[in-house]
């Protein structure tokens, strides 16, 4: 039975050097699952990353207050910053792996700060059906006639609901009914809504992330659905956006994307010293 452990907070997926996801970051330790949930409710922080070195492999597994997720983006970008800062040098390059996959994740050395990228993968995207729409947006504060056409079912482990909306101001006047969202979630399978503004003609955007389902009813930064927004808009001819998210929650965060040649995802993130110590 543990009944301390050492967590290092990372801010993750940073907008000029301010803001970004704390997340608690720790080795791999014999923990129950129920155990691993109580992390990031102890560590005050929305998801919990247990890293796992073995040679040249790096495993992660990634958890919230309900549960484990197959995969975390901007988990991802912390856990590659907590490495870097533990190797010292000036850049830290590996194979993570995560749900049964493989894949390459780096990061460099900018000053106190990292600057992670990783390829989260296939993604995977349909069209919603109607009786997708017809419960899921409501509780959003969307009626399915007034959205923006584009929306899209994306799985890049677990499905969600990309929402496309007009414009930053009718995104950031979003109020969700959060029971009535995580119901309709449930009813689908989803793990959520990703409610995005109309890129600008530079590839940037705003984006909201409601995960109720997971016990995250808004994320601060939510990258493996910019991997999925991403992988949409390649097909319309955006190949590079960076997504502005955070700022309803007075955390301003970014995540950067690139579709070509391959599907990358980057943040800048901190690691916060000292190593916190939790009590379990």
């Amino acid at each position: 039975m543990i009944s301390r452990l050492s967590v290092t907070i990372v801010r993750a997926c940073l907008r000029g050097g301010a803001g970004g996801s704390p997340t608690a970051v720790l080795d791999e330790v014999p923990l129950s699952d129920g155990e691993r949930r109580r992390v990031p409710v102890l560590a005050g922080t929305s998801h919990a990353v247990f890293v796992s070195v073995r040679g040249s492999e790096v495993s992660l597994r990634f958890f919230t207050a309900e549960g484990e997720l197959p995969a975390c983006g901007h988990g991802t970008v912390a856990a590659l910053a907590y490495l870097a800062d533990r190797s010292g040098g000036a850049e830290h390059r590996g194979t993570l792996r995560a749900a049964g996959r493989s894949f390459a994740g780096w990061a460099v050395r900018k000053g106190a700060r990292f600057r992670a990228v990783f390829e989260p993968g296939p993604v995977e995207l349909r069209e919603p059906t109607p009786d997708e729409c017809a419960h899921v947006l409501p509780p959003l504060g969307i009626t399915p006639d007034a959205i923006v056409q584009g929306a899209r079912v994306a799985s890049a482990g677990r499905a969600r609901l990309l929402v496309p909306v007009a414009s930053r101001t009718e995104l950031a006047a979003l109020a969700p009914d959060f029971e009535g969202l995580r119901a309709a979630c449930d009813r689908f399978g989803l793990l959520g809504c990703y409610v995005y503004s109309a890129p600008e003609h530079s590839g940037r955007l705003a984006a909201r992330m409601f995960a109720p389902s997971i016990g995250v009813p808004e994320d601060i930064a939510n990258a493996n659905s910019t991997a999925c927004l991403a992988a949409d808009l390649a097909e319309r001819g955006i190949t590079e956006i960076a997504v502005d998210m955070g700022d309803s929650l007075g955390s301003p965060a970014t995540i950067t994307a690139s579709a070509r040649p391959v599907l990358r995802l980057g943040g800048t993130a901190e690691v916060a010293v000292p190593v916190r110590e939790l009590g379990l």
